[in-house]
Parts: C-alpha cells; structure tokens; sequence
C-alpha cells in the first residue's frame, strides 16, 4: 500500500502535579586530564571542578506481566481454531484513503479469555493465489478485557453472519499494567492522506467520560507545522511535550507502549538523549569556567525502563 503521509497519535494525561519524592542527587569531586584543581601558594585564590550528577531514579522492583497465571495464550491453535460470526463490517477510512480500512465486530461469545495488548490469529476462507489455504494473520485485539461491543479489527472481506476461525489469543509482551492509577503514554504511527484519524469518535467519547484522564494528539507530517516551521513528525509532537514527559518517566506507574515502523523509536531517542541530559547540573567554583550539564544518559536508563516492563515496542 502507497504511503502518502505519516499520522502519529501521542496520548498523554493530563497535568497533574507529582507526588513522587524529588531524585537524589550526588556530588563528586575529582581531578581530570590536565588537572583541573590547582592550589596557588602564596595566594588566596582556589580552583577547583565541582561536578552534580544526577542518578538516574531507581526502578522499583514489580512482578512480571509475563508471569502472571490469569494470561492465557494459545486456547484456540490453526488445527483446532475456534470459530467466531462476524456481526458488522464498516468502512471507517475516506475516499481519498490511499487504501481501505474496515472496522469488523466479531462475536466470541466470551470463549477467547484475552488481555488487552495480546492479539488474535484470523484464518480465512478459501485459498491464496497460490492455490494454497489462507496462512494465519495475527491482528491486535482492540476491545477492553472486561468487554465491549466487538472483539477485534480483521479482514474487510467477511460479511455480516459469516464464520470466522480465530486462534489464540498470544503475546505477553505488550499487556497492560494492572495498576488502575497507572499513567500510559501510547505511541502509534499510520499512514493517511488526509486528517481523518481512525476510531476518532471513539476517542472523543473516552475524553468526554474522562476529561482529565485521557488526551490525544496527532502529528500529520504533511499536513502539520510546528512554531518553527517544521514538519510535524510524532518526535515534533513528543518535544512539545517534552518537560512533562520526562517527569513522567520517572516515575515507577507510568508505562510507554509504542507501535508502528521499525526507525520510528530512533527519532523518539532522539529528543529524549537531550531531555534526560538536562537532568542534572554543574557547578564551577572558577569563574573563568563555564557551567556544564552531565544528566542522565537515556539510553541506559532506557534498558532500565524497559527491564521494568515501561518500555514496550512493537514495530515492523
């Protein structure tokens, strides 16, 4: 399918202020290559590199989604697939979509116990060009855990009161956290030709049940410009954000899941290496010395995030 444009939509809460304990921070003193302290006898004057580095927040130690006996995977195996009805097919995309987009509700009848963030295997009817039969296509579960109006996003050729074989569900790796007061930051790319942003009524209506709980934004790259004349790509977007965001991820409840193209996650470290880097401060005691920043190293407080299960991406 033709990319005409790239949408990103950034979901972010809204501000509140924080409650976790201010970081630590350490101070050190020590000699660099040429020495930096020098002791003038005779005079009263002293030179000497002070440095305030600040420790990246320590990870509080939680049990693993992965391990958590409620999750079940692989119910419904391709030999042995479970065959839900198909209840409605609706195109959600425009006319001048670079393709089609449908949105279709499946009826499970409760018999596929999934988690949001696992996904479902759809195998369709007949055979492929090949004159083979269809191969499995694994697609992300769209619905609540605790249930909704449909079950999932799938082919856009079924017709209302068609079968359908389902397998799964699978995956373990982007499972919501269990924690109700958790704060989640989704990050999702798409392609589209104009600003028509999929499901949009039904993100309208969680921020209308939730104003101060949910917020969306997007970033259409052609379409959109930031203060400097930019493109808005989903890092544009993010940067505005970007104070905020960092408090954010400093904290132990608050989980990023990011989905979409594979260099997508580059242009994200991007502006977090200098956010993180602002974390900290410098003191000089030579006035002939300038003020110098040493922060915190992102990419390894990254592996900490995601060793903590903060981190989660999926992208192809």
């Amino acid at each position: 399918m033709a990319s005409a444009a790239v949408t990103a939509a950034v979901s972010l809460p809204s501000s509140k202020p924080s409650l976790s304990p201010a970081s630590l921070e350490r101070i050190s003193f020590h000699k660099v290559s040429p020495a930096r302290q020098s002791f003038l006898r005779g005079c009263l004057l002293v030179t000497v590199r002070a440095q305030v580095t600040t420790e990246a927040p320590a990870k509080v130690a939680k049990v693993s989604k992965k391990d958590d006996e409620g999750v079940v995977t692989n119910k419904y195996k391709p030999k042995e697939p479970y065959i839900g009805r198909c209840l409605i097919n609706t195109k959600i995309t425009g006319d001048d979509a670079p393709g089609e987009t449908n949105h279709i509700v499946f009826s499970t009848e409760g018999e596929i116990p999934y988690r949001e963030g696992q996904s479902i295997g759809v195998i369709a009817d007949g055979i492929d060009k090949n004159g083979k039969p269809h191969k499995l296509r694994l697609y992300s579960i769209a619905s609540s855990a605790i249930g909704d109006f449909g079950d999932s996003k799938t082919v856009s050729d079924l017709k209302p009161g068609a079968p359908v074989k389902i397998t799964g569900p699978v995956g373990k790796e982007m499972l919501m956290p269990k924690d109700p007061n958790a704060t989640v930051i989704m990050v999702a790319l798409c392609s589209t030709r104009s600003f028509s942003a999929l499901d949009l009524q039904e993100f309208e209506k969680m921020k209308e049940l939730a104003p101060d709980n949910f917020r969306l934004d997007f970033a259409v790259s052609r379409e959109q410009t930031n203060g400097k004349g930019e493109k808005m790509y989903i890092q544009t977007r993010m940067a505005q954000y970007a104070i905020e965001l960092w408090e954010l991820l400093k904290k132990d409840n608050t989980f990023v899941y990011m989905c979409g193209l594979k260099g997508m996650e580059k242009g994200i470290d991007d502006i977090m290496v200098s956010l993180a880097a602002k974390d900290g401060k410098a003191v000089w005691l030579d006035l002939k010395k300038k003020e110098e920043n040493l922060g915190i190293d992102w990419l390894t407080y990254k592996r900490e995030l995601k060793k903590a299960e903060q981190w989660n991406v999926e992208v192809y």
